[in-house]
């Protein structure tokens, strides 16, 4: 006879807590207080520990109902099937949670040969016991191996702690998920590809960072045949600057070329689109650079998903992913005409804002340490707290504790190799454009005779000086970014 289990109120409770913590945002501050219900313990106590009482609270769960031949979804029915359901998922993910990270591990070694999963039988069988469908278990195995290489390229590609860095790493999980992973789970795991994503942030903020952990952490497939994964989502991710080829040569690189399409075309060529494998990203770089002719091929592919190679009618078809960047004013250009409306509204079904370092170390001065660490270990592997403290104290010695860092990270990053090399880091402009810009400022007042429209002009241009980008100007002075660059123009024009 099939049994049908129902559970009491205290399991019911337990469950109940376990799906919201499955379903919530890693990244966001109400996951680590679900995790320490679910594994009775206090909050604030290690990650390994909350995670070991996590999974052994919900293990004795599971043994429990195994005793009592109650551990299989054929037993269940209505919101307790599905509670349990939940918990069974949650269960077997986290379980394999080294599994997945070596796997992980693995494969960026491997490149973009597809690492076989030594694993996979397991879990898989593992599903089954508990009453999944073979197609269901296939699916839930490339889901827990898509949430986990999300977290990982999440957490470790985009270093801090400042609020706005926690934001962007739950916004970034969020344009992998949706909000709701729901929504996800049950319609939209292989549907992602119709939702592009736009970054907007200063050079140097790390858009390459955030469009390559998005792109790295796309829905693979199994193949049971190959005991592995259809692809390595090293090659699901490819990336191109556009601002690096003319119009022609950009065209080819992107939509690919036929043999004897233009001079020099000696063979086919295969462009970025069709590269791209089927739950694949394509990162566009300085998406604003590109002229209004490539924006129009670039809006077709993105309406029709199709695209044809230069020299041929063929019309071939792209199923992945777009994620675009830039450091321009896209609003500026879009008024003045060099950025089409409906590019724009097809690039932003998200738009996602990086942080400048500026912002970051404002929110939380501890940044410069954690980036610091990183950068260090990239470069040296294992560095000490001394060597670490040491060049800290040079960025404070020779930049100061108010240097803006126009350049964001990447100045930073090269900030960190001059003084490995020469110990020594000099502040780009030794400070004498803010030293100069102040003292024309102030000069002007004390003399009388500024009008209103000067000391706008010599107030922006003394902060363009000491902060390096019109938005930031444009920030602190509440004015429009336009604004500013009229007033730093003019003020450099009367210099």
């Amino acid at each position: 006879m099939n049994k049908k289990i129902k559970i009491n109120q205290e399991d019911r409770v337990f469950f109940e807590t376990v799906a919201k913590a499955a379903f919530a945002n890693p990244f966001g501050g109400k996951r680590d207080e679900l995790d320490a219900l679910i594994g009775g313990v206090k909050a604030g106590i290690s990650p390994e520990k909350l995670l070991a009482a996590v999974v052994g609270q919900i293990r004795q769960r599971i043994i429990a109902l195994k005793e009592k031949d109650a551990a299989n979804l054929r037993h269940w029915e209505g919101e307790d099937r599905e509670a349990f359901r939940i918990v069974v998922l949650f269960h077997l993910f986290h379980r394999h949670l080294e599994d997945f990270d070596r796997l992980t591990q693995n494969q960026l070694k491997s490149g973009e040969a597809s690492c076989p999963v030594p694993f996979a039988r397991t879990v898989l069988g593992e599903l089954h016991d508990f009453g999944f469908a073979e197609h269901e278990a296939l699916r839930f195995l490339a889901v827990f191996y898509q949430l986990r290489r999300a977290f990982y390229f999440i957490k470790n590609g985009l270093v801090g702690n400042s609020p706005s860095m926690r934001t962007l790493r739950k916004h970034l999980w969020n344009c992998v998920f949706t909000h709701d992973i729901r929504w996800f789970e049950s319609r939209f795991w292989d549907r992602m590809e119709d939702f592009s994503v736009l970054l907007l942030g200063a050079t140097g903020t790390g858009k390459g960072a955030a469009a390559s952990a998005i792109g790295r952490s796309g829905f693979i497939p199994f193949d049971v045949s190959r005991n592995c994964f259809s692809e390595s989502f090293t090659r699901n991710f490819v990336a191109i600057n556009l601002s690096q080829f003319s119009e022609g040569v950009l065209e080819s690189e992107l939509f690919g070329h036929r043999k004897g399409a233009f001079t020099g075309a000696m063979d086919n060529y295969e462009g970025l689109f069709s590269r791209c494998a089927p739950h694949g990203v394509i990162f566009l770089d300085e998406i604003g650079d590109v002229s209004l002719p490539v924006q129009i091929k670039l809006l077709q592919v993105l309406q029709e998903r199709q695209f044809s190679p230069v020299g041929s009618h063929e019309r071939k078809r792209f199923s992945g992913r777009v994620v675009a960047a830039t450091n321009r004013p896209l609003e500026e250009l879009r008024r003045e005409g060099k950025f089409r409306d409906d590019f724009y509204y097809r690039l932003c079904s998200d738009v996602v804002h990086l942080p400048s370092l500026r912002q970051r170390l404002q929110e939380s001065p501890q940044e410069l340490d954690l980036l610091l660490t990183s950068i260090l270990a990239r470069l040296a592997g294992n560095v000490t707290p001394r060597e670490q403290q040491l060049v800290k104290k040079v960025l404070e010695r020779d930049l100061g504790g108010d240097y803006a860092w126009p350049g964001n990270v990447r100045e930073l990053e090269q900030a960190v190799k001059r003084i490995i090399i020469t110990g020594r880091c000099q502040r780009p402009d030794n400070g004498q454009s803010v030293k100069k810009s102040s003292d024309l400022l102030v000069d002007g007042i004390k003399e009388g005779n500024l009008d209103a429209e000067s000391l706008l002009a010599q107030y922006c241009s003394m902060l363009y000086s000491r902060y390096g980008t019109y938005e930031e100007v444009a920030r602190r002075m509440k004015l429009d970014r336009r604004t500013v660059k009229k007033y730093i123009s003019s003020s450099d024009s009367n210099e």
